[in-house]
């Protein structure tokens, strides 16, 4: 295996959002960050369910989530909770807009 050339962290400047001569941060200081590969997950809702009702499951068959119709979705960031949203087509293609932020995602699915 071999070592990773990472720069010095200073932790003392990297958790207030003013740099070191007081001056704000902005995104462009993530940049080392950018590159960094996340898993997004969409979940519409969850269902429980025996292997013996799994296996039953075929084409067409519903299955029933513990959510209702307009309810929002939940948004994880690698398993955290981080937002809530709304499901929308783009192109004829589904996707999620954001309406609610989640400042403790401390949740995992």
């Amino acid at each position: 295996m071999s070592d990773l050339n990472l720069p010095e962290f200073d932790v003392s400047t990297a958790l207030t959002p003013y740099g070191a001569e007081g001056e704000e941060k902005s995104a462009g200081d993530l940049a080392p960050v950018f590159d960094v590969p996340v898993n997004i997950s969409a979940v519409l809702g969850k269902a429980h369910m025996s292997v013996a009702q799994l296996l039953k499951l075929s084409a067409g068959s519903v299955l029933e989530l513990d959510r209702k119709v307009g309810e929002a979705i939940d948004i994880y960031v690698n398993n955290r909770l981080v937002a809530r949203g709304e499901v929308v087509v783009v192109d004829e293609r589904l996707g999620v807009t954001m309406t609610e932020i989640i400042k403790d995602g401390d949740q995992v699915i």
